[in-house]
This record gives structure tokens, C-alpha cells and sequence, in this order.
């Protein structure tokens, strides 16, 4: 009978260093979740291989993204390694009316705005890795960036991980079947908390008329 009941969808935040495992973590949940799914950001850094523009981001140029910055374009917006991220606002609203949740790979200033913009509709969880030299391996074996990029990420690193406190939940990610299962967890709860359920109220008020 839970499926009966309305309810509002809820915006999944996922956040670590460069490396530490949410990217794997979030597809494992897209995969096996039909009521979930991805916050497709736009950005102002260059498409990387086997990237498809509207699936991975959309590309937009600096000065676009600016523009839309002033309109009010973006629910959140962040300056990271020297690129522009922002997430349109009017396709999430769409998608938390229509009962589905949406999940965001993003970092802690966009979270930090989400939070400002709509708290009650936001679950955070932060991602951490099992230590600094599985973190650098990581990032090595992806085999993306240059060693530059991937000693810039490093640096970042202790920085990005001293906002742990700011989220809802924090998981290890030394196993990602278990980091997968665990967020899963917290979806499941996070969906049946009483004042998402907007149409609980009228249930209750049915079973009490005996309907």
C-alpha cells in the first residue's frame, strides 16, 4: 500500500575528493534504482573522451555560463579546477514534483547552496577514502589526467575532506559493494520520512473512515 501514498522526491547529494569512489558508487545506483535519476550539470571545461554532450554535462562556454548565472539559471553553481559546474534549476524542480529523486555528483559549495536553496529536499552523504595512498592510486589507475591534474587534485584533497561535518552522512568507501548497499540504506529511509509523504494524510484519513 506505500505505493499508493504521494511523495515528494529527494535531491541525493554525493560528495568525496577527486578519486575517492562516488562516481562508481553513483552508477551502481543508477543502474538498479528507476526512481532515480542523474543531475545532469553543465560546464564550461572540455568534453573528455566518450563523453556525450546532454548524457554526461552540458557544455557551455564561459561567457553562457556567466549569463545564466545573472538569470538565475542555476539551483547551485561552483568554480572548481579552474571550470565552471551549475545545475539548471527549472529540470530538478520538474523531476522532485513528479515523485523521483535526483542524484548529484557534485562538491561541498554546491551542496553548501543546495542546502541554502532547499534543505528540507536535500540528503547529503560525503564519501571518504580509506587512506591518502589508496586516494592517489585511484586517481592514478583512472588514468584521465596528467600528473599535474592528478598532484593538483591530491593537494585539494585535505581541504575538500575538512568539510565532512557539513553533510548528513558519512560512509568509507573501502569496499564499494558495501559503500553502494549502505547509501542505498539511507535512500530507502531517507524516502519514507514523514514529511516527504505528501499524500499520507489523506491515507490516514482513509484507513480511519475504514476506506
Amino acid at each position: 500500500m506505500q505505493d499508493l501514498i504521494l511523495r515528494r522526491g529527494l535531491m541525493l547529494v554525493l560528495s568525496s575528493p577527486s578519486g575517492a569512489g562516488k562516481t562508481s558508487i553513483s552508477r551502481a545506483l543508477l543502474e538498479s534504482d528507476d526512481a532515480l535519476t542523474l543531475s545532469i550539470s553543465s560546464t564550461t571545461r572540455a568534453r573528455r573522451p566518450g563523453e556525450v554532450e546532454g548524457k554526461d554535462y552540458h557544455f557551455i562556454s564561459e561567457s553562457e555560463f556567466k549569463t545564466r548565472i545573472n538569470d538565475g539559471y542555476f539551483l547551485e553553481h561552483a568554480h572548481v579546477f579552474d571550470h565552471y559546474y551549475g545545475t539548471p534549476r527549472h529540470l530538478v524542480e520538474d523531476t522532485l514534483r513528479s515523485g523521483k529523486d535526483v542524484l548529484f555528483d557534485i562538491d561541498w559549495q554546491g551542496t553548501q547552496q543546495l542546502a541554502a536553496a532547499a534543505r528540507t529536499d536535500l540528503v547529503s552523504i560525503f564519501i571518504l577514502p580509506p587512506s591518502i595512498a589508496e586516494l592517489e592510486k585511484r586517481l592514478l589507475n583512472r588514468a584521465q589526467d596528467t600528473a599535474d591534474v592528478v598532484a593538483n587534485r591530491m593537494a585539494k584533497s585535505a581541504d575538500e575532506m575538512s568539510h565532512y561535518p557539513e553533510y548528513d552522512y558519512v560512509i568509507v568507501n573501502s569496499d564499494l559493494s558495501r559503500s553502494v548497499q549502505a547509501v542505498q540504506a539511507i535512500l530507502t529511509a531517507e524516502r519514507l520520512r514523514r514529511t516527504r509523504q505528501l499524500g499520507l494524510t489523506d491515507f490516514v484519513k482513509g484507513l480511519r473512515a475504514g476506506v
